[in-house]
């Protein structure tokens, strides 16, 4: 049963066989972890035992503990690391076996990174079906709001919407930084109502993002949003070849996309033959719906400059990129159009 970690806590009363644990967050890993082995605690679960899926690794050791059973031995917790979250032909045999064999006093605890075609796996299921899957996966957005007013909440916190703003732009994509921020501000206000100008004396932006996240702002026209990540992702170090890759990435898309729309096409025909899901269809109707042709054609050409002066030159030009990320808005772009890359 798919449970997402802000809603754990409503099933803990009793214990389940089996929790799996899997996603890119560490903090959401380790804080369900941890809510899951304090109710196990409170049903008799006292013993941990630790195994971890490397070189040597035995299937056999886990089928072993699982099946030992003693009238006077405390109930059990088997944490199993999965590295790679891919157990196996054997692993996922061994998964299958267990769980047609329950054992009331053992809990199987298995954690992992993000899954993707696994949960289409027998083994997965066959987990799923006996337990309860997490999906730890950073939150993003609006996402990222809700988490951020539970821990306020949890803290018991009076924190005013100005500095909320400000904690979501320091600390979007960073739970756990965000949650010692959080922590701070308990030990340094925790009766008082906390306004952005208190949170500028104590902490950095911490917050993080990716070249898609970045992309996504940008055919969403998300300029403010867009324009922070920029000056994030430079910072964090990362490679101006990525990012040139991902924007002309999305530059051709949308050029073939708006050429065909031009041409009389549909589309709904044209999603598939560009492997575009569901979730980001608005954001290429939106970025289609705004920009001309010309422009988007524009914005290659300026882009194509800055990709020669990087290879020819070595020139990381940061300057031109936000410069590139405005282009999205048409607004921007008409009055920044006449402005030339020089090569």
């Amino acid at each position: 049963m798919r449970v997402y970690p802000d809603q754990i806590s409503q099933h803990l009363k009793s214990p389940q066989g089996c929790y799996l644990l899997f996603g890119d967050d560490p903090w959401l890993i380790e804080n369900c972890k941890a809510q899951i082995l304090a109710a196990a605690k409170k049903h008799g679960f006292d013993e941990r035992v630790h195994l971890t899926q490397e070189t040597g690794f035995s299937w056999n050791d886990l089928i072993q503990e699982w099946q030992s059973m003693s009238l006077f031995a405390s109930r059990r917790i088997i944490e199993l690391t999965l590295p790679q979250a891919k157990p196996g032909t054997e692993g996922s045999a061994a998964f299958i076996s267990m769980m047609q064999n329950p054992n009331p006093d053992i809990i199987l605890l298995i954690h992992g990174p993000k899954l993707s075609a696994e949960t289409k796996s027998k083994w997965f299921k066959t987990l799923d079906a006996a337990g309860i899957y997490l999906p730890c996966t950073t939150p993003e957005g609006k996402q990222f709001q809700r988490w951020l007013d539970n821990r306020i909440s949890h803290y018991k916190l009076h924190v005013q919407m100005d500095a909320k703003a400000m904690l979501f732009n320091l600390f979007e994509g960073n739970l756990l930084a965000a949650e010692q921020a959080l922590q701070l501000l308990q030990l340094l206000s925790p009766h008082e109502p906390i306004h952005s100008d208190h949170l500028t004396d104590y902490f950095e932006d911490q917050s993080r993002f990716t070249v898609f996240q970045l992309t996504d702002a940008l055919l969403g026209n998300h300029q403010k949003h867009a324009q922070h990540m920029v000056v994030q992702l430079n910072g964090e170090g990362t490679a101006m070849p990525i990012l040139m890759w991902a924007l002309f990435k999305e530059l051709n898309v949308l050029l073939n996309l708006k050429t065909a729309v031009e041409q009389g096409a549909q589309l709904n025909s044209l999603w598939q033959q560009h492997r575009i899901w569901d979730k980001r269809k608005p954001l290429y109707q939106a970025a289609l719906t705004r920009l001309t042709l010309s422009q988007i054609e524009h914005m290659l050409a300026f882009a194509s400059k800055m990709e020669m002066n990087l290879k020819q030159h070595g020139i990381e030009d940061w300057t031109a990129m936000s410069h590139l990320c405005l282009l999205f808005d048409p607004n921007a772009h008409r009055r920044l159009a006449h402005i030339e890359l020089q090569t």
